[in-house]
């Protein structure tokens, strides 16, 4: 039998345009001796997506939920029926360049050490989606986040531990806190060594989490930015500002996405910080997320 290298999972949920164009570029990626299968986990989308697949593109493995499970339990869903040394969790709004996955495997097969990586990936405007190169949500990174300071200081290690702006200059790969879950390349030992994805995330703050569990075990997370990869970004959810016009996401939809967006943090902060911290702080994070989420939802309802 012949070993498999990735199985690719693709989580979608209204997607049907995306995914099609990002299967394409799949299709046409390099190979260079590395072999792969895809699997598409659909939470019960109500876009034609299971009708598309099945038509065009009869050799995925398709996977379809009776109701919408959230990002973390169709991605486990996935895992169970995945073969390969290496996992990629990759969102449908996503566009691969012909050689990220050789280069991206390559990479991984000459680190050992590390846990997960993703490339550079890049709005449509060319920015950076800063959620690939990530510092951990610590109660100080999201003060100075949400206050505006590490924008007015991008590089600085005081004021811009969220996004760590001091290492994006760097042209090699680094080792960064967490990377994207819209490209999200797993060594199954490690995946396997934390237990997956924790389904206690529906949507959004689940790759943090996968970040600090692995490395808590001593993996390596890294950003490798020699490698583009084009990201739509929340045309699911339909609450980014980037994307919200060409999403086709309900009303219902993008109030949930906010929500779960807020949820996300308050569950890592309980997880992973909330004994580490004093009990004003605490108070202190819990309320300016309550905040947050009461701007988004608001924001959701009116976009």
């Amino acid at each position: 039998m012949t070993k498999l290298d990735l199985s690719i999972i693709i989580v979608g949920f209204n997607t049907k345009t995306f995914l099609r164009d990002c299967l394409q570029s799949i299709k046409v990626s390099k190979r260079d001796g590395f072999n792969w299968e895809i699997i598409v986990v659909d939470n019960a989308s109500s876009d034609d997506s299971l009708e598309m697949l099945k038509q065009e593109f009869p050799d995925v493995i398709t996977i379809a939920n009776k109701e919408n499970l959230g990002f973390s339990t169709a991605n486990n869903i996935g895992v169970k029926k995945a073969k390969g040394r290496y996992v990629l969790f990759l969102n449908p709004d996503t566009i691969l360049s012909p050689e990220a996955l050789s280069f991206m495997l390559k990479f991984m097969d000459t680190h050992p050490s590390v846990g997960v990586s993703s490339p550079r990936l890049e709005l449509t405007s060319g920015d950076l989606d800063e959620a690939s190169h990530r510092g951990f949500p610590t109660p100080w990174n999201s003060f100075t986040h949400f206050l505006g300071l590490r924008r007015v200081f991008p590089k600085s290690k005081v004021f811009a531990g969220y996004t760590l702006g001091w290492k994006l200059e760097d042209r090699e790969p680094h080792e960064v806190d967490s990377v994207v879950g819209a490209f999200f390349l797993v060594r199954r030992e490690a995946g396997e060594q934390v237990g997956w994805w924790d389904e206690d995330y529906f949507w959004y703050g689940d790759e943090l989490d996968f970040c600090f569990r692995l490395k808590e075990k001593g993996w390596k997370v890294y950003f490798v930015p020699q490698i583009k990869v084009l990201h739509y970004k929340g045309v699911a959810g339909g609450i980014k500002s980037h994307s919200k016009n060409i999403s086709t996401a309900s009303i219902q939809t993008r109030i949930k996405a906010a929500k779960s967006s807020t949820q996300a943090m308050r569950i890592f902060y309980k997880k992973h910080y909330s004994n580490k911290y004093p009990a004003p702080v605490r108070w202190l994070v819990l309320s300016g997320i309550g905040a947050i989420e009461r701007y988004r939802t608001l924001r959701a309802r009116i976009s």
